[in-house]
């Protein structure tokens, strides 16, 4: 391990929490409504003034300190070309068997690297002949990781810095699992570093329908083959969040700062604006209380603060190309697909298709957006079967056991 691999701790200063629960004390709500708990206007009433008053009298974020420095935290700096250094924080859980695939899991947003807590026992066990090494950072801008103070830290920068990452923790080659943000970075990585990022699983996958000039066989087999019931519900459920649940995406990806600006100021507008998102975008999954104030916490107490997170969507957005990475066929790198109805975006099979060579597929009967926390069972057998010694992916990961 490099000598400037320092294990971390969180330990809020006791100052951020003073802070917090003073803001907390002296926050206003809106005007009382007869209709403030109904959720297609956004969050409830009667769930954000529950939560904030959990947060100001009964939340132990101590406590919640002590359950997540049970995972193994580590930081290290990592230089960005063109931004300096940066001080990454990330979760490195080795498994006991060496002979295990590295692999790179990649949160988004509203989630943090703790999105992977539940799947890290049931990767790193051997099962079926399989395990995993896995590596979970922080992304830049969010949690316990440093934040890019120039413009332009795009998805280039994003995958340049988990490939630095992976290469200072020694893993040449690895494979890739993500959703959200983690579904676009890894795209940009297979992209970038296809030597050494190679193959990815995601549980998440925009696209429209193929095209001729990029996958002909496909295309004629999309016109030849009529959706299925399941197709149709979940373009049903695309559309109602391309309809209903966009907006979030059109402030954060043209106007970040002035979200910013409430984000960085009122823990409740936090709270406010990442709770609506845990609810809607989850397959009725029953949050705690404490589960959803610990995941707003990290946002909180975030080193480059609560709104250095939503710059992720301007910056790609802005960024050129990004689109057709994302959206465009990768013939180098094997990807495998798990989709969860309750998702944000549920496209027809064969339009995933068109994103790369598929090896894996597989769509579940309930879950949603934050698979890996909502359905982590059912995510890390998906992991095994696509990179276990029969699945579509061995080829290259037989490799990666023997390294």
């Amino acid at each position: 391990m490099a000598s400037d691999i320092k294990p971390y701790t969180v330990a809020v200063p006791e100052e951020a929490l003073g802070r917090l629960k003073a803001k907390l004390d002296a926050h206003d709500l809106p005007q009382r409504v007869e209709f403030e708990d109904d959720t297609s206007y956004g969050a409830s009433a009667v769930d954000i003034r529950r939560l904030a008053a959990y947060w100001h009298d009964g939340f132990d974020w101590r406590a919640q300190e002590r359950r997540i420095n049970r995972l193994p935290q580590y930081t290290t700096p990592i230089h960005v070309d063109g931004f300096g250094t940066l001080n990454i924080h990330f979760v490195h859980q080795k498994s006991a068997h060496p002979e295990s695939i590295p692999l790179l899991f990649c949160h988004g947003w509203p989630g943090s690297f703790l999105e992977v807590e539940k799947l890290l026992p049931l990767l790193v066990e051997k099962r079926d002949g399989v395990s995993f090494h896995v590596v979970a950072p922080s992304l830049p801008n969010f949690a316990f990781s440093d934040g890019a103070t120039k413009k332009g830290f795009g998805p280039h920068q994003y995958a340049e810095t988990l490939q630095k990452l992976m290469q200072k923790l020694g893993y040449n080659k690895y494979v890739t699992q993500g959703g959200d943000w983690g579904y676009m970075i890894t795209r940009r990585l297979g992209a970038d570093y296809p030597e050494s990022c190679v193959a990815s699983h995601i549980n998440l996958a925009f696209r429209g329908p193929p095209q001729f000039k990029e996958t002909p066989w496909t295309w004629l087999q999309h016109a030849l083959t009529p959706w299925s019931s399941d197709e149709k519900k979940g373009l049903v459920r695309s559309a109602w969040f391309r309809e209903e649940g966009f907006g979030y995406n059109l402030l954060q990806s043209t106007k970040p700062a002035t979200i910013g600006f409430a984000l960085a100021d009122s823990p409740v507008a936090l709270l406010a604006w990442l709770y609506e998102k845990l609810r809607d975008w989850t397959d009725g999954y029953p949050w705690t209380d404490d589960e959803v104030l610990t995941w707003v916490s990290v946002y909180a107490f975030a080193n480059a603060g609560p709104e250095a997170s939503a710059r992720i969507y301007y910056e790609t957005r802005h960024s050129p190309g990004s689109a057709q990475v994302t959206a465009g066929y990768n013939g180098r790198v094997p990807l495998g697909v798990s989709q969860f109805p309750g998702d944000i975006a549920v496209v027809p099979r064969l339009w995933y298709h068109g994103l790369g060579p598929i090896v894996f597929e597989k769509r579940h009967k309930d879950g949603g957006h934050f698979a890996a926390f909502e359905r982590p069972e059912e995510l890390a057998e998906d992991l095994r079967t696509m990179f276990g010694r029969n699945g579509g992916a061995s080829s290259v990961t037989k490799a990666l056991s023997k390294l």
